[in-house]
Formats: C-alpha cells, structure tokens, sequence
C-alpha cells in the first residue's frame, strides 16, 4: 500500500514538473516572438518606400508554423525571425541601435540599395547574424566596434555610403565577403588574418584608407622620447649618492656649456653667411634668364609645405576662391547624398565655415581610364563658362582612383520633381507663365554652352534632361547641370554614352546596339542631338508626362522617340494633351499650342530638319503669356 501511494505520488510530481516545463517553454516563445514582432513594427513605424506599404503588408503574426507573409521576412520552423531582406526597396529612413535588438535570431539583414541615413545600427546581442549588407545607403559616421563580437558574420557589405573614421579590427574566421569601399573611411586598414584576405577593391575610393592591400603607405608618426627607466635615476638613499649626483651635474654642466656656445656661434656664422649669399642672389636676379630661374629653384627646392601648396591638391577654377576651403576640410564636412545619377554620385557638403557646396564623385569607369592630361584640359575649357542659367564649377579633383567635380550649391530640387512630385491633394500647382519662363531660361542657358564651346563639343550639353535642371527658389530660376561631359566619354569605353541623355535620340538608337555603327554615328553626331532633348523637355512641362526610360522605349515605335511625342500629340490633337494643372487657363492656350510645335520641330526624326538653339531661342522669347482679367 505505501509502496502504490509512493509510485503515484512520485508520477504526479513528474507529470507536474513536465507540465511546468512545457507551460514555461511555451510562454518564453510566445514572449520571444511578441518581441520580435514588436521590433518589426517598430522598424516598420521608421522606414517610408513610395514602392511598397510595410503598414498594409506587416500585419497579423509575423511568423507562423515556421513561414511568414510579411514582405521580406522568413522564418524558422520554431516561428523565429531569421532574415529580413528589403533591398532595393527605395527605403527611407534610419536605423535605430534598437531595431534589431529583440529579433535575436537574425541570421541575415540585407538593406542595400535603398536610401537609409544616420548611424548604423550596433547589432548588439545578435550572435547567430551571417550576413549583413547595407551597402548602397547614406549611412555616415563610423563603424562600430560592436561589429568584432558578430562572431558568426560571414558577410559584411557597407559599401558606397558616407561613412568615415577607421575600420574595426575585425577578425572572424567565418567572414568571407566584405566590401568597404567607396565611404570616407581613414588611417590604417587592420592587419588581421581576416580583413587582409580581401584584395584592394574591397577598401578601394576612401581616400584616407592606407597599407595593405592598398598600395597606398601610412605616414609615419613621429617615435615618443624615451622615458628614462627607473634604474637610471639618481639614488637619493644616502647623502653620499647625492653629492655624487651634484658633481657629475656639475662636470656635465662644464663641458656641455662651452660647447652650446660654439655651436650658437657656428650656427650664427653659417645664418650670417647664407643672408649674404641670397642679397647677393637677389641684386644678381635681373641677370639670370627665366629658364635659369626655374632651375635655381628646383635646384634649391622648397622649405615646407604651405597652405597654398596643400590647397593646390584642389585646383580652383576661380583663382579669388582658392583660400575658401582645402581637401582636408572638404574631407572633414558633413556630407549627405542628393542623388546617384548615370554619371556619378552627387553629395550636398556643408564646410565649417556653414557654406555648402556640391561634391560630385565621377562612376568607376570614368576614374579607370581617363587621364589627367585629358581631364584637366577639359576643366580648363569649362573654367571659362559664366552664365546665369548655368552651374558654375568652382573646382576639381584629379586621382588615378577618384575624380570629384565640386560645384556651387542650387537649393530647392531640379525641374523633375517640380513637375512630377506630390500630385494629388495639396500640391501646388505650376502655372503656366511658370513653366514658359523656366522654359526660356533653358534655352538661354542652352544657347549659350552651344555658342561658348569649342568645335570640339561636337553636342554641348549632352545631358540635358529635367533632372538635371536645376531651381532656385522663389522666381523658379533654372540652371543647368551636369553638361560637357560627351568629350570626356568618348575617349573611354562608347557604352558609357548609352548613360548620357543623348542616347534617347533617333540617330543614336538606330547604331546603339552595333558598336561599328555607333563609332560612326559618333562621327556623325551633332548640335541637333542637344535641340532633340530640349524637345523632350517641352514636352514634359507640357503635359505633364515623363519621358519613357530605355527599356520602355520599345513600346512606342521600336524605340524611337521621335515617334512617341508624335503619338502622344497627334492622337489627342487639342488642348486635352496639356497638363490638368495648366488646362484651365484658356487664355494661354494658343501660347501653349506654339510651343508644342517647336516641340514637334525639335523632336524631329531627321536631324537636318531640327531647328538651331539660337532660332528657337529666338522664338520662344516671342512667346508670352497673356494677361489674366
């Protein structure tokens, strides 16, 4: 009986402990995985994608029996967290170092290519991450240290982005991508077994970064004096050690003074001797021809390193700017991106005096081939441009690895997202009188880059396209950028004209895809390429409509865009092609009407048959609009 009541005692204490086991082992994932979806909302709270709805998609459980319908987030078979993957998303936002924290099951976070800012996220706690990739953003500040204790890590991305400070000494056997390059990172690259597995172009268009894989050395620091050492000290033990001490002092003091004094007189004499020589040079200098000169001062070479010399690492097209900044401290500055166009790039950079000005960093491509002589020669022809409806460079920087143009700042966006942001509700309309003096301010702008260059700028501008006019605030004055790069291109790989705005023309389609044809094309190419995009650009501000892009193309008229404006206006010949925002002003319609058939003019398919810049400049100053009653 005692032995029956024990057995049973003993199988209801078991039953109970399982019972408590399993309730606790439930309760601790169902409190893992609230917290887990706790993060995600909250990620989901700070990140805002015109491509996609996180609100509408991140609803309900974020797991469940091991799978998720939460865009980008996969699942373990236990319901954990363990990739979020987003990237190219069109993202914005930042990243708090408490976004992660509570997902502890990460194995991957992948957000490249989006336009992410702030600092990075510590990933503190996440032991189990592999593989991070946040490449392609406009993270800044440094990388943290936290990153050493991912032991796990396999691959790490971070790069093109605005960070800067030096790289953590990471070392993790388990690491097998990383890629750093293209930020603003500085001094020396760790020499871990693990990061010196990577070759240059994992660090390459830093500019601070140096040793290896870099072929870049570090400067040397200076070696610290020599502490003296404890043994080398005077004994003060006993008042015999001290007087020893007094003596030798005092023998020292006798026989370094004397010498001290000879060697000031020696040192006086020479200082004495050199003055004379270079008086003596000076009222000589009349004698020597200037290729003497030259040599005298190469021969004698210079003292030290002045500012003027340290600035000349910048050339400055305007010679009064050159004291206004130096590359140290445009280094230094707090830079965030504005845009990554065909061409490179392009950064808003605020010095430390407050002025801001435009860092453009040229694509890879660009720094590969193109040599100094090239480069310079053509900085120079676009030195000479001043005009008020076009940007003015102000300097440059030439590298074998980096090209940087530097430019003054034009706040309030460029004429594409004047056009086209914020339709709907609440959107400000742009009046037509608006539009038609942002209109002649192009042409004049155009007009003058076309009378300005030289032969050689067979296509002036070459780029011309509304994302890349610019607008001053509040008259709406336009501004154009990003011109005269054709002749730079055409020295290198001809694909990389496929990039430029050109290459939406009929003459350029036609040989785009036969390299032969298109070396002769190139040949070929003129002016009339430059009134073919102005074209477009009428068009646009016309009706409001956005130009198809390359893989678009095809669907009206074999590519051909020529045909495309004419299907967009012959189709619906009247004033129902023009934009909602400008219809109701019928007293300008007939104005309107004008400047679609000089649209249509420029926009033709026979180059010969366009219209020159300086005839439609002359013709759409004509064109004014009415006034209202």
């Amino acid at each position: 009986m005692h032995s029956s009541l024990t057995l049973l005692q003993t199988l209801t204490l078991t039953l109970t402990l399982t019972l408590t086991l399993t309730l606790t082992l439930i309760t601790s994932t169902v409190n893992s995985t609230g917290d887990e979806r706790a993060s995600l909302l909250q990620l989901r709270d700070t990140l805002i994608s015109p491509s996609i709805s996180l609100h509408s998609n991140w609803t309900g459980p974020s797991c469940y029996r091991g799978r998720s319908r939460w865009l980008g987030i996969s699942c373990s078979p236990s319901s954990h967290v363990i990739s979020i993957d987003l990237h190219s998303t069109q993202l914005t936002g930042s990243l708090s170092s408490s976004s992660f924290q509570n997902i502890t099951y990460l194995t991957t976070i992948i957000l490249a290519n989006n336009y992410l800012n702030g600092t990075l996220p510590t990933l503190e706690g996440l032991f189990y991450l592999q593989s991070l990739s946040l490449a392609g953003n406009r993270f800044f500040g440094s990388i943290p240290k936290e990153y050493i204790d991912l032991k796990s890590l396999t691959r790490l991305e971070l790069q093109d982005n605005l960070l800067n400070g030096s790289i953590p000494p990471l070392d993790q056997p388990s690491l097998q991508v990383f890629n750093v390059s293209y930020n603003f990172l500085q001094g020396l690259i760790p020499e871990t077994e693990a990061l010196q597995r990577f070759n240059s172009s994992c660090f390459d268009h830093n500019l601070g970064l140096c040793g290896k894989p870099l072929d870049t050395l570090c400067p040397l620091a200076p070696s610290p004096s020599p502490s003296p050492s404890p043994s080398s000290l005077p004994s003060l033990a006993g008042k015999s050690s001290l007087e020893t001490w007094i003596l030798v002092c005092v023998a020292v003091g006798a026989v370094l003074v004397p010498l001290f004094v000879i060697l000031c007189f020696l040192c006086f004499h020479k200082w004495c001797l050199k003055k004379k020589e270079e008086e003596e040079e000076e009222q000589g200098k009349a004698k020597f021809s200037s290729g003497e000169q030259e040599e005298r001062e190469l021969r004698y070479g210079t003292r030290g390193v002045t500012r003027a010399k340290k600035i000349a690492e910048l050339e400055f097209m305007d010679k009064e700017k050159q004291m206004a900044f130096d590359l140290d401290e445009l280094l230094r500055a707090s830079a965030e991106v504005m845009g990554r166009g065909q061409l490179g790039t392009t950064y808003k950079t605020t010095l430390e005096s407050g002025s801001i000005v435009v860092v453009k960093r040229l694509i890879r491509e660009i720094n590969d081939g193109l040599s100094k002589k090239d480069f310079v020669q053509h900085m120079q022809v676009l030195a000479k441009l001043n005009h008020e409806n076009v940007t003015q460079i102000i300097a440059f920087y030439f590298s074998t690895d980096e090209k940087i143009l530097i430019f003054d700042h034009v706040p309030h966006g460029n004429l594409f997202q004047l056009l086209h942001e914020n339709r709907g509700e609440g959107r400000v309309p742009l009046k037509w009188e608006t539009r038609l003096n942002i209109v002649k301010g192009i042409a004049r702008g155009l007009a003058y880059l076309h009378q300005s260059l030289p032969p050689s700028f067979k296509v002036p501008h070459g780029n011309l396209k509304t994302s890349n006019v610019l607008i001053l605030h509040p008259n709406h004055h336009p501004k154009l950028t990003d011109y005269a790069f054709l002749p730079l291109l055409q020295t290198l790989n001809l694909t990389l004209i496929d990039k430029l705005a050109i290459s939406k023309t009929p003459e350029y389609y036609k040989a785009k895809r036969n390299q032969k044809e298109k070396k002769k094309m190139m040949m070929m190419l003129s002016s009339k390429a430059d009134v073919f995009c102005f074209g477009l650009i009428l068009i646009e501000v016309i009706t409001g409509l956005i130009i198809p892009s390359d893989h678009e193309d095809d669907d009206h008229g074999g590519g051909d865009l020529s045909e495309w404006v004419r299907s967009v206006v012959s189709n619906e010949w009247s004033t129902d092609i023009l934009d909602l925002e400008i219809v109701g002003e019928n007293e300008n319609h007939e104005e309107m009407m004008k400047l679609v058939d000089i649209a249509l003019e420029c926009t033709c398919f026979d180059p010969e048959k366009r219209p020159l810049v300086h005839d439609l400049l002359c013709r759409i100053e004509a064109i004014s609009p009415a006034c209202s009653i």
